[in-house]
């Protein structure tokens, strides 16, 4: 099943009001109500896009090993999946679906990392929870999501809603600003250039990451020319 139909799948039976969620309708306004207002805002349209120079970065990774973008990128091209941390349904689905695409990428001589706000001991338990074989790195206060142009604050009523459903951000993250990453999937070529870009400030989309691959091999091909 592709990503898309197992993240719509959840959204509706997360929404439904039935058990095991039990999610009032209040809270799922507010939560579409959100998202509405981060579309309107234009914030996705702002953010890096294809043809623009990535920001290169060094974060921690779930073990506290620096990992070094420029230093993946001596060797391949980088896929670099933005997600919001271990509390989110939709991008722990993400997160499955890459590490199931991950041998595609790695035979193109790609790279992977994934990039949320969480601390390294949540980003510990993503991986060992989910399995997980590539590096998942820790953006203190969102820095390099808002050098991509991908940060964003929570409203205070979405605030109030993650509150109610124990959502503990500054918790999770270690960080009290209440700043999310909106998912977000680039593809870097080992020149720093961005040649994929996808921004979704709505959370319960995602690409695929099997769409990924014909970008990857001409990616692969263009550095053998």
């Amino acid at each position: 099943m592709r990503l898309q139909a197992r993240l719509d799948a959840f959204k509706a039976e997360f929404e439904s009001g039935k058990p095991p969620y039990n999610i009032p309708r209040s809270v799922v306004e507010t939560m579409h109500r959100a998202t509405r207002e981060l579309i309107q805002s234009g914030a996705a349209r702002r953010a890096r896009k294809a043809g623009e120079t990535a920001p290169s970065f060094v974060l921690e990774d779930a073990e506290g090993k620096r990992v070094s973008s420029k230093a993946l990128l001596a060797t391949g091209a980088l896929v670099v999946s933005f997600y919001r941390g271990l509390w989110c349904p939709y991008c722990n689905m993400e997160l499955e679906a890459l590490q199931a695409a991950l041998p595609e990428f790695r035979r193109v001589g790609a790279h992977l990392v994934a990039i949320s706000p969480q601390t390294a001991a949540n980003s510990r338990k993503t991986a060992r929870e989910k399995h997980l074989t590539f590096p998942v790195l820790s953006d203190r206060r969102n820095s390099v999501a808002a050098a991509f142009g991908v940060r964003f604050r929570c409203p205070d009523d979405l605030i109030e809603v993650y509150r109610s459903l124990n959502v503990d951000l500054p918790g999770f993250n270690g960080d009290p600003s209440w700043t999310l990453p909106m998912p977000a999937r680039y593809v870097v070529e080992p020149d720093e250039m961005i040649v994929y870009a996808e921004v979704t400030p709505d959370y319960t989309r995602r690409p695929d990451p099997e769409d990924l691959i014909p970008v990857l091999k001409n990616s692969a091909l263009s550095q053998k020319a």
